[in-house]
């Protein structure tokens, strides 16, 4: 009688579990693929996959993670984003062959359960800071005599630091919040530390191994996680997973918050008003040039923009307009210096995939100095040709006299009916050579070859 007691208690217990892990009919898990550099575009797709997922109806969110790192920026609002989602993230580094490097580490250290594929890796997530004529590349850290890292003494090292150190607290705060490896997480972000998937979970860096999207949803079936606050169970077996893709306008974003795209963009956008300004009325190239413009200024102000380059870029492009306008060497010279200081300057980032290629920057420099030549040029052959419109284009051409009395009378000229004065009577149907105005009145007279002949005839 106490076995049956027992047994039935046992059952009872068994299916109410099995009850509560059982899906639902109508729900599923969302899922986000993240691949390439990290940067507006990226925040704003996870962003809006993590609002579109109903807690009513979508057990789980997995992250899948391709990247080799990027904006500082957009990860710590990814991040932030992750941290406030009502729905559990999984993070997932997959396929095989992938890695979530720099930015990429710290968001899988942020994600509700961290999961990898095999024949993948994570790590290197020291902040990097690219060298250029302006800014020095960073030293490597000194060692004093008994082999330890000395402080940073320069003021660029002292600022090594204090991203460093900034960036250790941030990684360190993920980890005991998820209850994961911090002492790893600070090698990763102090010496460039990475790790294989096997690897991260012996070290208790990721919480499992899975080899697919679905083998991951039986993984985690029966798992609690702490989502705001709250335990809970997921019940992810069988479920359906649904692809979030992103929209045109995410897609759009990606392509013009490429730096290098924002910079061509910027420069199109200059010429074509410029070409509008100097040709008035030719509409397509102002039309297309203030498209290009405020895309690329929108672009760019979802970019990391040191605002100084930004100047320089404007005042080197406003020299050699004006280089064109009134030809000197100076302000030619001039605004291809400060062309290519503005360029070096414009993205205040240390992220390698958000840097100006110099193959955009030179191309953008020689095709401004290719259009400069050519404006030269042209300015310079057309001061030594003869004018050709207004009054003194007239001087020298023929007319024809219409009527005449004394020593004025009319002409035709250009099919335009001219009063017109000579110092001797022509007749009308008589072709003479223009020879000045003043005013509205011709000066004209018989033409040289016709005189020559009257006068010899007489």
């Amino acid at each position: 009688m106490i076995a049956a007691v027992f047994m039935l208690m046992a059952s009872t217990a068994v299916g109410a579990w099995a009850t509560e892990l059982k899906p639902d009919a109508d729900r599923y898990v969302t899922l986000i693929t993240v691949t390439g550099a990290i940067g507006p575009a990226t925040v704003q797709y996870v962003k809006d996959a993590l609002l579109a997922a109903d807690p009513q109806h979508v057990e789980a969110v997995i992250l899948r993670l391709n990247t080799p790192g990027g904006l500082a920026t957009s990860m710590r609002e990814i991040i932030a984003d992750v941290l406030a989602s009502p729905v559990p993230v999984i993070g997932f580094v997959a396929p095989a062959g992938a890695h979530a490097a720099s930015a990429g580490t710290y968001i899988l250290y942020a994600t509700h359960v961290a999961a990898m594929a095999p024949g993948t890796n994570l790590g290197a997530a020291t902040p990097v800071q690219i060298g250029s004529p302006l800014t020095p590349g960073l030293r490597e850290p000194e060692k004093d005599k008994e082999g330890s890292d000395k402080p940073p003494l320069g003021s660029g090292d002292a600022m090594t630091a204090k991203v460093t150190s900034d960036a250790v607290a941030l990684i360190r705060s993920l980890a005991d919040l998820r209850h994961r490896n911090a002492d790893w997480a600070e090698q990763a972000v102090r010496e460039a530390a990475s790790l294989s998937s096997l690897a991260a979970l012996d070290k208790g860096v990721i919480d499992l191994i899975a080899t697919s999207p679905e083998d991951l949803l039986a993984r985690l079936n029966g798992r609690e996680v702490e989502v705001m606050g709250e335990r809970r169970r997921l019940a992810t077996k069988d479920l359906t997973i649904r692809s979030e893709e992103p929209g045109w306008l995410i897609r759009l974003l990606g392509v013009i918050t490429n730096p290098n795209v924002a910079f061509i963009l910027m420069i199109v956008g200059v010429y074509g008003l410029i070409f509008e300004f100097s040709n008035p009325g030719a509409v397509a190239p102002g039309v297309i040039g203030a498209i290009c413009l405020v895309l690329g200024l929108y672009a760019l102000n979802m970019l990391p923009v040191d605002y100084t380059g930004l100047a320089l870029m404007l005042l080197g492009l406003a020299f050699l307009v004006a280089e064109a306008f009134n030809p000197t060497v100076v302000l030619g010279t001039g605004g291809l210096v400060a062309f290519l200081l503005g360029a070096l300057m414009l993205i205040d980032t240390d992220a390698p995939e958000f840097q100006l290629s110099w193959t955009v920057v030179g191309g953008a420099m020689l095709a401004s100095f290719g259009l400069l030549s050519l404006t030269l040029g042209y300015v310079w052959r057309t001061r030594h040709q003869p004018i050709r419109t207004g009054a003194p284009a007239m001087v020298g051409q023929t007319a024809e006299v219409l009527d005449w009395s004394g020593q004025e009378g009319h002409v035709l000229a250009f099919g335009e009916r001219w009063q017109a004065q000579a110092p001797q009577a022509l007749m009308p149907g008589e072709q003479v050579q223009i020879t000045g105005i003043e005013g509205l009145m011709l000066e004209v007279r018989r033409m040289p070859e016709l005189a020559v002949s009257l006068g010899g005839h007489s």
